[in-house]
C-alpha cells in the first residue's frame, strides 16, 4: 500500500511539472513583440518645391493634443531616420529630463533629405562646381518652403510655442547662414555646425555682404561649432575654422542688440564627428539657466 501511495505522488508530480512546463511554454509562445515608436511619420505636399517631403516628428513626453501646454520646436535638416533624426532626438529627450532640465520639452521636426546640394545651396559663379553639382543653387525655393509651408503646417497641427530653432551642418549650416542673413525672423535659434562657408569662393562672407539688420526685431541666438577640419577640397580652398571663425565676427559686427552669438571651437571633433557634441553644447548656450518652460 505504502508502495503504491509513493508510486502515485511521484505519477502525479511528473505530471504537474509536464503540465507547468507546457503552460510555461504556452505564455512564451503568446509574448508577442511590439515596435518601439520614437515619433510620428508626415508627409506634406510642397507647392514651392513642387514635391512631397517627409518629416520625422518626436513628440515630447506628456505631450497632449488637448491640453493647453505649449512646445518650442526645433527643426532639424538631414533628418531623415538614417541621418540625425535618432542622435538628436536623443540628446533633447535626455536633456529635458527632470533631473537634468537643461532644455524644456520640444517637439523635433526632422525634414527628410532628397536633395542636399540642391536645397542648401545658393547659385555659384564657380563654373567647376556647377558642371560638378549640377542640381545645385535653389536654397530661395528651400527658404520659402520652410517659411510659407512647413512652420504654417507644423504650427497648425501641433500645439507649439514662439521659440523656434534650426540645427544644420556642412552644407546644411551654410543655408541656415543665408536664412540668418536674408530671413533672420524665420527662427529664434541658429545652431550652425561646421558650415560649408567655401561655397562660391565664401561670398556670404564677402565685405559687401551685409546681414538684414533691419529684420532683427526679437532676440536671436546663434551658436556656431566647427571642429578641426582644415583646407576644404575645392578648387580654391579655404579653411573651414577660419570661415567659421569669421562668420562669428561678421554677425558680431553689426552691434545690434537682439543677436547674441557664440563661437565654439572644437579641435578634438572632425567634420565626421562634431554635430552630435556640438548640437549638445548648444544647449548650454541656448538656455544658459535650467528650465521646465521656455
Amino acid at each position: 500500500m505504502k508502495q503504491r501511495k509513493f508510486t502515485d505522488k511521484r505519477v502525479f508530480l511528473v505530471t504537474l511539472l509536464a503540465f507547468c512546463q507546457v503552460f510555461a511554454f504556452a505564455q512564451k509562445e503568446t509574448v508577442k513583440e511590439k515596435s518601439f515608436v520614437l515619433g510620428v511619420i508626415n508627409e506634406i505636399q510642397s507647392k514651392e518645391l513642387g514635391e512631397k517631403r517627409t518629416l520625422n516628428i518626436y513628440l515630447p513626453e506628456g505631450y497632449n493634443q488637448n491640453d493647453t501646454t505649449k512646445y518650442p520646436v526645433i527643426y532639424l535638416l538631414d533628418g531623415s531616420a538614417d541621418e540625425d533624426f535618432i542622435h538628436v532626438v536623443g540628446l533633447v529627450q535626455f536633456n529635458s529630463f527632470e533631473w537634468v532640465n537643461q532644455v524644456p520639452k520640444s517637439i523635433v521636426v526632422g525634414i527628410a533629405t532628397v536633395d542636399r546640394r540642391r536645397d542648401f545651396t545658393f547659385a555659384t559663379t564657380i563654373e567647376a562646381d556647377k558642371k560638378k553639382f549640377p542640381t545645385t543653387g535653389h536654397s530661395d525655393r528651400f527658404m520659402a518652403f520652410i517659411g510659407n509651408e512647413l512652420q504654417p503646417y507644423i504650427e497648425k497641427k501641433y500645439k507649439t510655442n514662439y521659440n523656434k530653432t534650426i540645427i544644420g551642418q556642412s552644407l546644411g549650416g551654410l543655408l541656415i547662414t543665408e536664412m540668418l542673413f536674408k530671413k533672420p525672423s524665420l527662427f529664434n535659434n541658429y545652431v550652425i555646425v561646421s558650415p560649408s562657408l567655401w561655397w562660391n569662393n565664401g561670398s556670404l562672407l564677402n565685405e559687401k555682404t551685409k546681414i538684414a539688420e533691419s529684420n532683427f526685431n526679437q532676440p536671436t541666438q546663434v551658436y556656431i561649432a566647427v571642429g578641426k577640419e582644415g583646407l576644404t577640397p575645392t578648387a580654391i580652398p579655404r579653411v573651414m575654422e577660419v570661415d567659421a571663425n569669421l562668420l562669428a565676427e561678421k554677425i558680431k559686427e553689426t552691434k545690434n542688440k537682439n543677436i547674441k552669438v557664440y563661437f565654439d571651437y572644437l579641435p578634438q571633433e572632425n567634420h565626421a564627428t562634431i554635430l552630435h557634441q556640438a548640437v549638445s553644447n548648444s544647449f548650454r548656450f541656448l538656455y544658459p539657466v535650467n528650465t521646465k518652460e521656455q
